[in-house]
């Protein structure tokens, strides 16, 4: 059994900053990508940044040069580094890992909240 566990959701005011974290637990398993998506009411879920397990990493275009994603392969965990926030950033941040335990599956987290206050 694979969970991934968010933390560091919250409400910041517009240009602040927040710092998520997602750890991976469960059985024996190979985690390739890891990443975070999100997801406004009303709107569909989008790319927010991904990381590979060598290190290459891409971004949505809407958090370009704002945010960074970074992982520590020991620690089975991916961090989002969420800098000049903005109230579009407002949403669901999901936590995403590409998994290797009995075949490739994607695997999510259960969500954490992000609101920023204009």
């Amino acid at each position: 059994q694979v969970q991934l566990v968010e933390s560091g959701g919250g409400l910041v005011q517009a240009g602040g900053s927040l710092r998520l974290s997602c750890v991976v637990s469960g059985s024996p398993f190979t985690i390739n990508v890891m990443g975070w998506y999100r997801q406004a009411p009303g709107k569909q879920r989008e790319l927010v940044a991904t990381v590979t397990t060598s290190g290459p990493t891409n971004y949505g275009d809407s958090v370009k040069g704002r945010f960074t994603i970074s992982r520590d392969n020991a620690k089975d965990t991916v961090y989002l580094q969420m800098n000049s926030l903005k109230p579009e950033d407002t949403a669901v941040y999901y936590c995403y890992a590409n998994i290797e335990l009995i075949g490739l599956r994607d695997y999510w987290g259960q969500g954490t909240q992000v609101t920023v206050s204009s």
